[in-house]
């Protein structure tokens, strides 16, 4: 296992702490300018992202560029020891270009062009915005990439949206005719008998419409794999320039929480470390760890696409929001908490949007680490200056890593399948939200946890969790008898083996390909409205040991047992008594099959024992306290633990038996810590 990563830059080997910076709103006060360089050192701040949205700045005029305001804020930098990650203005085009080339504007899915206005209002097809693009990204990398205070790009910000112009139509009939080669191969992937919708000729197809087709799942896969296909394509197409000039200089992009309509996965290749842009709810409930929890998850997701590499928080906020359902204060404490939590998963990187707040538009209420008022005396600046303090102490976690040995399986396509599927719940099939419960059963256990695609190597891992593994692609299935039969532990839950890549039901019986590892047959599966309620009853048999009742809802699969053993049984309905929980020896392996949605109480409790019995390590050998986590990096050497306290009230954190020294004072800490409101201490101590 690799346990330490290189920086982002050998330039800067720390944690990096710094924000979205818009000098070019500010250029009308000159006076504004030259406080903001005090204030980021004031603030511990070492690095800024710049140029995001500059492109109007930067190029006024086609084929008029006006870059100075840039070097003087990069000159600036490099004179104060501040560095930058230098954006590509492609995310906001400038007027000028949307008026002479209006086919840069994005196409909606009723078939409209949009007027110009708000951000990633452009087509990645069309031949004008990639012209454009290419040009303004060669004249920055030409100024700017051997620039002291460069050590990297930020590639456009926050991809996102579909464009179903005819430029991008046709693009899509390519990208189908090269995947199946024959209209008939077509035609059978996506079953277009049905309704009588066989396509005769390429140029029928086309993209899902309101007023057109959307009932072809098949073919609304195929779309949301092209979009990707499109991005990634055109990430490429701005990276090219940026590489070719000085291919040392890493490129980003930030991603957004649980963004549906982007494969992420499909990415890795395209970037040299992925960031994300990470805006939580706290204070949403009484109790913050179920909020924790999910965002613990995209971390996970985030760190995983590049393998474990560490990751960086791009964007997040030091105070609030302005675009929320409710904009509410962090509690004294919590951004401290929030920030380390996203270190404690894999970042190297705390940053904020912004760094100063916006006079007018948009986000001129969005939180910022500089306040309209516009000096250090806030609350929110010293929150910041607290962070950066603490990231100052963090030098020997920088690129270390995160020892996973379980993993969910969390994949893009899958999602789009199972939500696009018409049964067993149209009301809310809850993919989502069922992933996250399970990955927050093993994030409460402190058990370190990668979220990975169904596509990538399982042979590192212990312990791998598969809910609702609707779509099985080709081999997958093999993949997963291998990793059972060599001594690996695997979870499966209700809704798997029921589909293959293009959206085509397995024949013989579901689970289909997991069918045999599973040693079950699925006979029905029952989708329960809103007020029904059924309960698991353990039998108390099998290596676990578990026994009691646990309520079930939503969504029951009627199961058969083809070798598999019962560890539990419907305790009601029609049902009663067939099997609802079941294990299958397989080799030096075993397997596991959640045939309905249990509650979180049954998660807590079967992930304890399973975990236990597959090996699995943990942060911690202890029991954690309810609303608290712990989570670990490594360098190979020494461990770093991270343990946080997510309730509004004090706590007191017992310590497993292993000597331990607090990361900031490197004082040795006795048997239990005593956690404060929002708390969170870093740990060191020697790695096994």
């Amino acid at each position: 296992m690799t346990y330490v990563y290189p920086p982002v830059s050998e330039k800067v080997p720390h944690m990096l702490h710094g924000a979205d910076y818009n000098p070019e709103q500010w250029l009308r006060y000159p006076e504004v300018l030259e406080e903001d360089i005090r204030l980021m050192k004031l603030a511990k701040c070492n690095v800024m992202s710049v140029g995001i949205f500059s492109w109007a700045m930067l190029e006024p005029e086609e084929g008029v560029f006006t870059f100075e305001w840039m070097d003087q804020v990069l000159d600036r930098f490099a004179a104060n020891g501040i560095y930058a990650l230098l954006a590509t203005p492609s995310a906001a085009r400038p007027a000028w270009l949307a008026q002479k080339y209006p086919e840069v504007l994005r196409t909606e899915q009723n078939r409209v062009r949009n007027l110009f206005g708000f951000r990633h209002n452009h087509c990645p097809t069309s031949p004008a915005y990639r012209e454009k693009t290419g040009i303004i990204n060669r004249k920055l990398a030409e100024r700017y990439s051997d620039h002291p205070a460069v050590i990297g790009w930020h590639i456009s910000n926050e991809f996102g949206g579909d464009c179903h112009c005819e430029l991008c139509q046709a693009e899509f009939r390519k990208f189908v005719q090269n995947k199946y080669g024959t209209l008939d191969e077509l035609n059978h992937a996506w079953w277009t008998t049905f309704w009588s919708h066989t396509v005769t000729d390429w140029s029928q197809v086309e993209s899902p419409a309101p007023h057109g087709e959307t009932q072809v799942h098949a073919m609304n896969l195929d779309w949301r794999r092209f979009i990707t296909q499109r991005t990634v394509d055109f990430i490429n197409h701005e990276t090219a320039p940026l590489r070719e000039i000085n291919p040392d200089l890493p490129v980003t992009t930030n991603f957004m929480e649980f963004y549906a309509g982007l494969d992420y996965w499909k990415f890795a290749d395209a970037l040299d470390f992925v960031s994300w842009d990470s805006y939580p709810t706290w204070h949403d409930a009484d109790d913050d760890s179920n909020q924790a929890a999910k965002i613990a998850m995209m971390h996970d997701i985030v760190r995983s696409i590049k393998g474990g590499r560490p990751f960086l928080l791009m964007e997040s906020t030091p105070s609030l929001t302005n675009w929320q359902d409710v904009s509410k204060l962090k509690r004294p404490g919590m951004h401290l908490l929030s920030s380390l939590q996203a270190v404690a998963h894999g970042s190297d990187s705390v940053q904020y949007f912004q760094w100063r707040k916006s006079r007018g538009s948009s986000e001129k209420l969005h939180g910022a680490v500089v306040d309209h008022v516009g000096h250090e005396h806030t609350r929110v600046f010293s929150d910041v200056t607290d962070v950066g303090r603490a990231l100052e102490g963090m030098d020997r976690i920088v690129g270390t890593s995160v020892p996973a040995e379980a993993a969910v399986i969390f994949d893009w396509e899958n999602r789009w399948a199972v939500n696009d599927s018409q049964g067993p719940r149209n009301k809310g099939v809850n993919y989502e939200e069922t992933a996250q419960k399970h990955h927050e059963a093993l994030w409460k256990l402190g058990v370190p946890t990668d979220v990975i695609s169904m596509d990538v190597d399982f042979s590192k891992y212990k312990l791998i969790v598969a809910p609702m593994l609707y779509m099985v692609r080709e081999g997958v299935g093999e993949r997963l008898e291998k990793f059972v039969e060599n001594g690996g532990t695997l979870v499966v839950t209700y809704w798997s083996g029921i589909v293959n890549e293009t959206d085509l039901c397995f024949l013989g019986g579901f689970p289909g390909p997991l069918r045999k590892v599973l040693g079950i047959w699925s006979e029905e599966l029952e989708g329960l409205h809103d007020r029904d309620r059924n309960a698991l009853r353990l039998n108390g048999s099998g290596s676990l040991g578990l026994s009691g009742e646990y309520e079930i809802s939503e969504i029951c699969d009627l199961i058969h047992l083809e070798g598999a053993e019962s560890l539990g049984e419907y305790a009601s309905d029609f049902y009663a008594g067939r099997p609802a929980l079941t294990v299958n020896q397989f080799g030096e392996g075993e397997a596991y099959y959640i045939a309905a949605r249990t509650d979180g109480s049954f998660h807590d409790d079967f992930y304890a024992g399973v975990v236990q019995k597959a090996g699995v390590a943990r942060a911690l050998d202890t029991s954690l306290p309810q609303g608290t986590s712990v989570n670990l990096r490594t360098n190979g050497e020494a461990d770093f633990v991270f343990v946080q306290n997510y309730r509004p009230e004090a706590v007191t954190f017992p310590l497993d038996q292993r000597i331990y020294r607090d990361l900031e004072t490197g004082e040795q800490v006795g048997g239990e810590l005593e956690l404060q409101p929002y708390d969170v201490v870093v740990l060191e101590r020697r790695r096994n």
